[in-house]
C-alpha cells in the first residue's frame, strides 16, 4: 500500500531510536570516536549523525543495565575491512573498559557481520552490505 493510498500515514523524514547511555560523556565520546557527528539536544541528549543516518543518545544513568545489555543496534556498511580497521586501531575495551570487538566474520544468516559492545552494553551489529553476488 502506498502513502497515497493510505492518507493517515505523514511524510516520514527521519526514523531515530534512542540508545541509553549509562556515563552519557563517556558514550558521547566513544561514538565521536567511532566517526559519528554529536549534536548535543540537551545536558543528557545528543543526535548522532554517520551520513544520512542518525540516532538519539540518552543519557540514563538510573536504568536497569538490563535494558541496555539487551539492545541491539545494525548498521550496513560497504567495507567491512575499513571499519574494522578503523575498531581495531581505537583499542575501545582498553579506552572505554568495553568487551573486546569481534573481528569481521560470516554468520550463518549469510551477513560478514563484526560485533562492538558500546560502554553500555548495547551490542552493535555493523554488517558488510550483501552484493547482488552473495546472494
Amino acid at each position: 500500500m502506498s502513502k497515497d493510498e493510505n492518507p493517515l500515514v505523514p511524510d516520514v523524514v527521519a526514523l531515530r531510536p534512542f540508545v541509553p547511555a549509562k556515563d552519557f560523556e563517556t558514550s558521547l565520546r566513544f561514538f565521536v570516536d567511532l566517526g559519528f557527528r554529536a549534536y548535543r539536544l540537551g545536558d543528557l541528549l545528543a543526535s548522532m549523525h554517520i551520513g544520512p543516518f542518525a540516532f538519539l543518545l540518552q543519557g540514563r544513568p538510573n536504568d536497569d543495565e538490563r535494558f541496555a545489555t539487551n539492545f541491539m543496534m545494525h548498521m550496513l556498511v560497504d567495507d567491512i575491512d575499513a571499519w574494522w580497521s578503523r575498531i581495531a586501531s581505537l583499542d575501545l575495551s582498553e579506552r572505554y573498559g568495553v568487551k573486546a570487538p569481534s573481528a569481521p566474520a560470516l554468520q550463518p544468516w549469510g551477513l560478514v557481520v563484526t560485533y562492538v559492545w558500546d560502554p553500555s552494553g548495547v551490542l552493535w551489529h555493523i554488517a558488510k552490505k550483501p552484493t547482488d553476488s552473495d546472494n
